[in-house]
């Protein structure tokens, strides 16, 4: 039964069995409420001709979605004791990022932040509450001081997103940059004092769990795209290339993904910090992807006004950034030689260049995409070499694919 309030105090880094609680699992699924309404707007920007726009405000949106909820993760590795306070204020983040999901589409049309703003306030301000006792109950004066040096960072920070309210438009995506910044180093600096207890297999899972959610909402966002194609304008055959190509995306994205053991390389808090703020990158591309879809599906039945040109980019660009991220944050780690090191970058490359291949472009990454598996399967069963992953060996029994 759960307990209604106990000392918020570090968990070990060695527990065994550490994995993802119902809390959490709950926590991802409203978070991604916030992520597919970003996506929509996105969506909503790029047929109405808007990219430019619409591209600046999803990154600036999608920011704040991604680091409350990396914040969050990585705060509750190291002290979820899950009783009820630690549940309630967990709720009030809740709240939070459903209050920011409903500022989205006003923030797209009209710049205007303010419920966007509102709702990351209740949830920064709800996590530094979290910090601060945390530090209440640490067991050593640099343990305390860490805490309170991220509950002091966030607060200091949020003040600062209040200029986003007031700033001219043209000034909002470098006061946006200077702001992000700060962000990111409130953790470096509060570590300084101590590292954080986080739990590397606890971390990893909780990136690969909402990794899922959002790839999992791509493929939502893209079935109801068609569906409503096929009814409302009975385009079964012009949508049939775009459904098929998708589908193939998603599930080669989920393998390429998953084929690594990630929590091998979160060794330190140098790496895991590296690793986890990279992730802005893949959740934001696997994210559009399932956007670009959604345009490249209004665009083959005359909704959307752009080229197909432009359409066909809104699926490929995400596809080889996710790819090339995915690349760059973990699986390089495990290829050996230029043969495996060149798979992922080169498909990036070549799912590019399917853009110019009209309404064949889809069908033609997603090809690409399949075909990127089949390749790193055949490469890997050729040359299954073992050893340290950290220096570019995979670990012992590993299967790796891709």
């Amino acid at each position: 039964m759960t307990q209604p309030f106990l000392p918020l105090t570090a968990r070990s880094r060695e527990e065994s069995h550490r994995t993802a609680t119902p809390l959490e699992l709950f926590f991802d699924l409203c978070f991604v409420v916030a992520v597919a309404q970003a996506g929509a707007a996105l969506v909503h920007a790029v047929a109405e001709g808007h990219a430019g726009e619409g591209v600046v405000s999803y990154a600036m949106v999608f920011f704040a979605i991604w680091w409350a909820w990396m914040n969050f993760s990585w705060f509750a590795s190291a002290y979820d004791n899950d009783d009820v306070l630690y549940r309630v204020v967990t709720l009030v983040q809740i709240a939070g990022v459903l209050i920011l999901a409903a500022g989205v589409s006003r923030a797209f049309e009209e710049h205007d932040f303010l419920v966007v703003y509102l709702g990351y306030l209740v949830m920064r301000v709800a996590l530094a509450s979290q910090w601060l006792r945390a530090g209440h109950h640490a067991v050593s004066a640099e343990e305390r001081r860490m805490c309170r040096r991220y509950a002091g960072g966030v607060l200091a920070v949020q003040l600062g997103w209040l200029a986003l309210l007031f700033v001219p438009d043209g000034a909002l995506p470098w006061v946006f940059l200077v702001l992000a910044l700060a962000e990111l180093s409130v953790p470096v600096y509060a570590e300084k004092a101590a590292p954080s207890t986080w739990h590397p297999h606890h971390i990893a899972e909780r990136y690969g769990l909402f990794t899922i959610i959002v790839l999992g909402e791509s493929v939502a966002a893209a079935t109801v795209a068609v569906r409503s194609g096929v009814v409302e304008h009975d385009a079964l055959n012009e949508l049939l290339p775009i459904a098929a190509g998708g589908l193939l995306i998603v599930f080669a994205a989920w393998w390429i993904y998953f084929v690594v053991p990630a929590h091998d390389r979160l060794t330190d808090s140098r790496r895991g910090f590296l690793w986890g703020y990279g992730h802005y990158v893949i959740f934001m591309s696997a994210a559009a992807i399932g956007a670009g879809l959604e345009i490249a599906v209004e665009q083959s039945v005359g909704k959307a006004h752009i080229s197909t040109l432009a359409a066909s980019a809104s699926v490929t660009i995400p596809t080889a950034v996710f790819l090339l991220s995915v690349w760059l944050l973990h699986a390089r780690y495990f290829k050996v030689g230029i043969a495996q090191q060149a798979v992922l970058p080169g498909s990036a490359f070549v799912i590019l260049m399917c853009s110019f291949a009209g309404r064949w472009a889809v069908l033609a990454a997603g090809l690409v995409a399949a075909a990127t598996v089949a390749v790193g399967v055949t490469l890997t069963a050729r040359n299954p070499a073992a050893g340290n992953p950290g220096a570019g060996n995979p670990p012992a029994g590993t299967a790796r694919a891709s």
